[in-house]
């Protein structure tokens, strides 16, 4: 694995984490509970009302900056420290519950994204530009109010397999009796990865997770239900999902359990999501034989673990990119054409109105289709969907992954997955792939596009859709702040740019 570096920021780097954490919060605080206030003179600060009647300000635009708070007559800026005592005494008020570790998780992901500012200085990006695009979230989930906090552990504990900090690794190759072994689906890509001994199969792990069960393994370890054989011959990236990673000689990616927080859950593979996994990656699959060849399912084939800790090492086998993609096109994660990386062909492009339009050409039918015709909620977010460009950077197709976060009707109602869909494709994807086109290309009006690519499709939802004055927003700072579970999303309105458009 590649050194990273431990060694203190800088003020500079300090003042930078500062400004990186700080505008996810505040785009939390400001959707969730501020209220708007028209502004007189306007320009290039925003005024909200805070639920305890003080005011707040910020400077425009999708990633706000520079809050201040109207004090004795005067605006007075708000450092990240405060900023984070600012929201908790707001949501005390708002809520009347204390939060539980939220606040503290705030500022462990801002000192995350400094240790990673800091090493990412040091370390060289990746030369596939798909790697790049994976490995360039240092903003992370745009609405979420800690979205680099890893648990609270020791920066050593977690930097070395940190994708924003172009971390790589081989991966740990254990050995599981035979006796001891649980697996359903296609998990022979596994077999490939090393060699077991006899009475043993072969079970990669993921070395963080494996420094976090710590002493739980050692009985197993002991009595020979797990035996160490040793790593990979070759390393693997981790995605921006943290836990998936991509083996690209092998082109493989796999998907472990990971006991660590990350935005709303702790990312284990949970019992009852693997044991529905197939069946609903069989329906997907399904799904995406009749749309469009262009349109891509990475299918997750199966899993492998040890009975005796089902959740704790599984890992979970993903479809590669070879066998999917168009000949000449190169895939690129789509959360990373929002936030910016070295050569994006959103940032370059020479004609970003015919860009936007064959990029919807691409992401927007497969997910309306595949709902209305087959019942499957794709959860077509950000860090769920890649885009593929030609030579020319233009999107000739998009790619889908993570039959985890699948919904199927009628496991659950048309109206909840039409919410759902709703809020995963437009709000979280489309809104800030079309903020990052607009900031680049000042003067593109990107939602009449958008409007006209959602009117092509005959669902019954869509006039209401473009007709409703507002969009479901996840409320991610309320959701972690009154201890909700990860999956148990709630929405409130937001005003919808479709109108009109």
């Amino acid at each position: 694995m590649d050194r990273v570096d431990l060694t203190p920021p800088t003020a500079a780097v300090g003042r930078r984490a500062d400004a990186y954490a700080a505008a996810p919060l505040l785009n939390c605080l400001l959707r969730e509970v501020a209220e708007p206030l028209a502004d007189p003179d306007p320009g290039a600060y925003r005024v909200h009302r805070l639920p305890s009647g003080r005011l707040l300000r910020v400077r425009a635009g999708r990633r706000p900056t520079d809050p201040e708070v109207r004090t004795a007559g005067t605006w007075q800026p708000v450092g990240h420290p405060e900023l984070v005592k600012l929201v908790a005494a707001e949501l005390r008020r708002h809520t009347g519950l204390p939060g539980g570790d939220l606040p503290a998780e705030m500022l462990d992901s801002r000192d995350a994204v400094a240790a990673l500012l800091t090493a990412r200085a040091l370390a060289a990006p990746p030369a596939d530009p798909y790697l790049r695009s994976e490995q360039s979230l240092i903003t992370g989930h745009p609405y979420h109010p800690a979205p680099k906090a890893r648990g609270g552990g020791p920066v050593a504990s977690w930097l070395p397999y940190a994708p924003e900090a172009h971390a790589r690794f081989p991966l740990v190759l254990l050995g599981v009796r035979e006796d001891e072994m649980s697996e359903e689906g296609d998990t022979r890509a596994l077999d490939a990865l090393g060699t077991a001994p006899p009475g043993y199969r072969l079970l990669p792990a993921h070395p963080w997770q494996l420094d976090l069960l710590g002493r739980d393994l050692a009985p197993a370890f002991a009595d020979g239900r797990l035996v160490r054989i040793g790593t990979t011959a070759h390393d693997a990236w981790p995605t921006a999902a943290i836990r998936t990673v991509h083996e690209p000689r092998r082109d493989l990616f796999l998907k472990f359990s990971l006991d660590v927080r990350i935005t709303n859950d702790i990312r284990r593979l949970w019992r009852h999501d693997l044991r529905r996994l197939c069946r609903t990656d069989t329906v997907v699959r399904h799904a995406f034989a009749g749309l469009d060849p262009s349109a891509a399912w990475l299918s997750d084939r199966g899993y492998r673990t040890a009975a005796f800790a089902f959740e704790e090492l599984a890992v979970l086998v993903r479809d590669g990119l070879r066998g999917h993609l168009l000949p000449g096109a190169t895939p690129l994660l789509a959360a990373g054409l929002a936030e910016g990386f070295d050569d994006s062909p959103l940032a370059d492009a020479p004609d970003p109105a015919a860009w936007w339009e064959a990029y919807l050409r691409q992401v927007v039918p497969p997910v309306l289709t595949a709902f209305d015709e087959h019942g499957v909620v794709l959860e077509a977010h950000l860090q769920n969907t890649l885009v593929a460009v030609d030579a020319a950077g233009t999107p000739v197709q998009a790619l889908f992954r993570d039959a985890e976060g699948v919904k199927l009707l009628p496991e659950v109602t048309r109206a909840a997955g039409w919410e759902r869909l709703v809020y995963c494709l437009v709000v979280n994807h489309l809104s800030e792939i079309a903020a990052a086109l607009a900031e680049h290309h000042p003067g593109l009006d990107p939602w009449p596009a958008v409007r006209r690519a959602l009117a092509r499709h005959d669902l019954p939802e869509i006039p209401a859709l473009l007709a409703s004055p507002t969009l479901p927003g996840k409320t991610n700072l309320l959701l972690r702040w009154t201890g909700a579970g990860g999956a148990d999303a709630r929405y409130q309105p937001l005003p919808s740019p479709l109108v009109g458009g």
